[in-house]
Protein backbone atom coordinates (compact mmCIF):
# COMPACT_ATOMS: atom_id res chain seq x y z
CA UNK A 1 0.00 0.00 0.00
CA UNK A 2 1.27 3.37 -0.93
CA UNK A 3 1.24 5.87 1.98
CA UNK A 4 0.63 9.51 1.31
CA UNK A 5 0.88 12.07 4.27
CA UNK A 6 -2.73 11.70 4.45
CA UNK A 7 -3.35 7.76 4.85
CA UNK A 8 0.06 7.45 6.61
CA UNK A 9 -1.11 4.98 9.83
CA UNK A 10 -0.61 7.10 13.24
CA UNK A 11 3.04 5.64 14.59
CA UNK A 12 4.04 4.27 11.36
CA UNK A 13 7.80 4.66 10.94
CA UNK A 14 9.15 7.27 8.77
CA UNK A 15 12.78 6.31 6.90
CA UNK A 16 14.67 9.92 6.94
CA UNK A 17 15.91 10.98 3.26
CA UNK A 18 19.59 9.70 2.93
CA UNK A 19 21.66 12.07 0.75
CA UNK A 20 25.61 11.93 -0.31
CA UNK A 21 27.57 14.68 0.11
CA UNK A 22 31.58 14.41 -0.44
CA UNK A 23 34.41 15.38 1.22
CA UNK A 24 37.46 16.45 -0.80
CA UNK A 25 40.84 18.39 -1.18
CA UNK A 26 44.66 18.47 -1.03
CA UNK A 27 46.91 15.83 0.53
CA UNK A 28 46.94 16.07 4.33
CA UNK A 29 44.02 18.90 4.59
CA UNK A 30 42.28 17.12 7.24
CA UNK A 31 39.80 15.55 5.18
CA UNK A 32 39.65 12.12 7.10
CA UNK A 33 40.17 14.09 10.19
CA UNK A 34 36.52 15.84 9.66
CA UNK A 35 34.95 12.85 8.40
CA UNK A 36 36.33 11.23 11.40
CA UNK A 37 34.76 14.33 13.37
CA UNK A 38 31.19 14.47 12.49
CA UNK A 39 30.32 10.88 11.99
CA UNK A 40 28.31 9.28 14.60
CA UNK A 41 29.59 5.92 14.35
CA UNK A 42 32.84 4.30 14.00
CA UNK A 43 33.99 5.75 10.57
CA UNK A 44 35.35 3.50 7.27
CA UNK A 45 38.78 4.18 6.71
CA UNK A 46 41.39 3.01 4.12
CA UNK A 47 44.33 4.96 5.39
CA UNK A 48 48.07 2.89 4.82
CA UNK A 49 51.12 4.13 6.01
CA UNK A 50 53.30 5.94 3.88
CA UNK A 51 56.54 4.37 3.15
CA UNK A 52 59.44 4.69 0.34
CA UNK A 53 57.76 4.02 -2.36
CA UNK A 54 56.20 7.28 -2.36
CA UNK A 55 59.23 9.22 -2.41
CA UNK A 56 59.65 11.74 -5.21
CA UNK A 57 55.67 10.75 -5.76
CA UNK A 58 54.30 11.90 -2.57
CA UNK A 59 54.68 15.45 -2.16
CA UNK A 60 54.93 16.21 1.82
CA UNK A 61 55.97 20.04 2.05
CA UNK A 62 53.92 21.60 4.54
CA UNK A 63 52.82 18.02 6.00
CA UNK A 64 56.16 16.59 6.99
CA UNK A 65 54.88 15.00 10.08
CA UNK A 66 51.69 12.86 8.08
CA UNK A 67 52.52 9.57 8.38
CA UNK A 68 49.04 7.82 6.55
CA UNK A 69 47.19 8.22 3.33
CA UNK A 70 43.86 7.45 2.33
CA UNK A 71 44.21 4.88 -0.93
CA UNK A 72 40.46 4.57 -1.31
CA UNK A 73 37.77 6.62 0.94
CA UNK A 74 36.89 7.55 4.36
CA UNK A 75 32.89 7.00 5.23
CA UNK A 76 31.04 8.51 7.64
CA UNK A 77 27.54 8.98 8.86
CA UNK A 78 25.88 11.98 10.38
CA UNK A 79 22.22 12.57 11.34
CA UNK A 80 21.14 16.12 10.87
CA UNK A 81 17.37 15.90 12.27
CA UNK A 82 14.80 13.05 12.34
CA UNK A 83 13.95 12.82 8.57
CA UNK A 84 17.57 13.63 7.22
CA UNK A 85 21.14 11.75 7.41
CA UNK A 86 24.04 12.67 5.28
CA UNK A 87 26.24 9.83 3.92
CA UNK A 88 29.49 11.14 4.30
CA UNK A 89 32.68 9.92 1.82
CA UNK A 90 36.12 11.45 1.99
CA UNK A 91 38.22 11.25 -1.31
CA UNK A 92 41.50 10.35 -1.43
CA UNK A 93 44.15 13.66 -2.15
CA UNK A 94 46.94 12.24 -3.36
CA UNK A 95 47.28 12.61 -7.76
CA UNK A 96 47.46 9.07 -8.27
CA UNK A 97 44.17 8.13 -7.23
CA UNK A 98 42.02 10.61 -8.47
CA UNK A 99 40.09 7.75 -10.98
CA UNK A 100 38.33 7.25 -7.73
CA UNK A 101 37.07 10.64 -7.74
CA UNK A 102 34.07 9.64 -10.61
CA UNK A 103 32.99 6.89 -8.63
CA UNK A 104 32.64 8.59 -5.33
CA UNK A 105 30.89 11.81 -7.28
CA UNK A 106 28.01 9.57 -8.59
CA UNK A 107 24.86 10.46 -7.03
CA UNK A 108 26.33 13.28 -4.59
CA UNK A 109 24.17 16.14 -3.71
CA UNK A 110 27.39 18.50 -3.04
CA UNK A 111 30.92 18.73 -1.92
CA UNK A 112 33.15 20.17 0.89
CA UNK A 113 36.90 21.20 -0.41
CA UNK A 114 38.42 21.46 2.79
CA UNK A 115 41.40 23.44 2.28
CA UNK A 116 44.85 24.44 4.13
CA UNK A 117 46.48 27.73 3.91
CA UNK A 118 50.05 25.98 4.36
CA UNK A 119 49.26 24.43 0.90
CA UNK A 120 46.46 26.68 -0.58
CA UNK A 121 46.88 25.74 -4.43
CA UNK A 122 46.21 22.07 -3.53
CA UNK A 123 42.38 22.57 -3.26
CA UNK A 124 42.50 24.04 -6.68
CA UNK A 125 41.89 20.26 -8.49
CA UNK A 126 38.94 19.96 -5.98
CA UNK A 127 37.43 23.34 -7.15
CA UNK A 128 38.11 22.71 -11.04
CA UNK A 129 36.47 19.17 -10.72
CA UNK A 130 33.20 20.11 -9.20
CA UNK A 131 32.86 23.23 -10.75
CA UNK A 132 33.55 20.92 -14.27
CA UNK A 133 30.92 18.40 -13.20
CA UNK A 134 28.55 21.67 -11.98
CA UNK A 135 28.57 19.71 -8.53
CA UNK A 136 27.59 22.44 -6.12
CA UNK A 137 30.62 23.35 -2.97
CA UNK A 138 31.58 25.10 -0.56
CA UNK A 139 35.20 25.99 0.47
CA UNK A 140 36.44 25.57 3.84
CA UNK A 141 39.06 26.31 5.62
CA UNK A 142 41.02 23.96 8.26
CA UNK A 143 42.97 26.28 10.86
CA UNK A 144 45.72 24.11 11.38
CA UNK A 145 47.83 24.97 14.64
CA UNK A 146 50.66 27.37 13.74
CA UNK A 147 50.10 28.22 10.58
CA UNK A 148 49.29 31.47 9.46
CA UNK A 149 46.11 33.23 9.34
CA UNK A 150 43.95 34.96 6.54
CA UNK A 151 41.30 36.93 6.13
CA UNK A 152 38.41 35.19 4.52
CA UNK A 153 38.15 37.82 1.87
CA UNK A 154 42.05 36.97 0.83
CA UNK A 155 41.34 33.54 0.47
CA UNK A 156 38.42 34.13 -1.15
CA UNK A 157 40.25 36.50 -3.78
CA UNK A 158 43.51 33.54 -3.80
CA UNK A 159 41.68 30.67 -5.11
CA UNK A 160 39.12 33.25 -7.59
CA UNK A 161 35.91 31.93 -6.10
CA UNK A 162 32.85 32.56 -7.26
CA UNK A 163 30.88 35.47 -4.93
CA UNK A 164 27.98 32.93 -4.52
CA UNK A 165 30.45 29.94 -3.53
CA UNK A 166 30.08 29.66 0.33
CA UNK A 167 33.78 30.00 1.91
CA UNK A 168 33.96 29.58 5.69
CA UNK A 169 36.88 28.96 8.66
CA UNK A 170 37.06 25.30 10.46
CA UNK A 171 38.29 22.96 12.77
CA UNK A 172 38.18 19.97 11.11
CA UNK A 173 39.15 18.07 14.35
CA UNK A 174 35.73 20.00 15.99
CA UNK A 175 32.41 17.98 15.47
CA UNK A 176 30.36 20.99 15.79
CA UNK A 177 32.43 23.06 13.63
CA UNK A 178 32.22 19.83 10.87
CA UNK A 179 28.40 19.96 11.54
CA UNK A 180 28.33 24.13 10.54
CA UNK A 181 30.69 23.24 7.64
CA UNK A 182 28.13 20.22 6.46
CA UNK A 183 24.68 22.19 7.23
CA UNK A 184 26.48 25.20 4.97
CA UNK A 185 26.74 22.82 2.47
CA UNK A 186 23.36 21.71 2.63
CA UNK A 187 21.51 24.94 2.37
CA UNK A 188 24.03 25.81 -0.73
CA UNK A 189 23.35 23.09 -2.77
CA UNK A 190 19.67 23.52 -2.20
CA UNK A 191 19.44 26.91 -3.02
CA UNK A 192 21.42 25.79 -6.06
CA UNK A 193 19.01 23.36 -7.40
CA UNK A 194 16.22 25.43 -7.05
CA UNK A 195 17.76 28.17 -9.04
CA UNK A 196 18.33 25.89 -11.40
CA UNK A 197 15.27 24.82 -11.84
CA UNK A 198 13.58 28.03 -12.17
CA UNK A 199 16.14 29.11 -14.43
CA UNK A 200 14.64 25.53 -16.62
CA UNK A 201 11.50 27.16 -16.15
CA UNK A 202 10.31 24.21 -14.27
Amino acid sequence: MDYGHSERPAGARVLPTALKVLVAGGFGAGKTTLVGAVSESRPLRTEEVLTETGIGVDDLSGVERKSTTTVAMDFGRITISNDLVLYVFGTPGQDRFWFLWDELAVGALGAVVLADTRRLADCFPSIDYFEGRGTPFVVAVNCFEGARRFGVDEIRAALDLDPEVPLLLCDARQRESGRNVLITLLEHAMKTREARRRAAGG
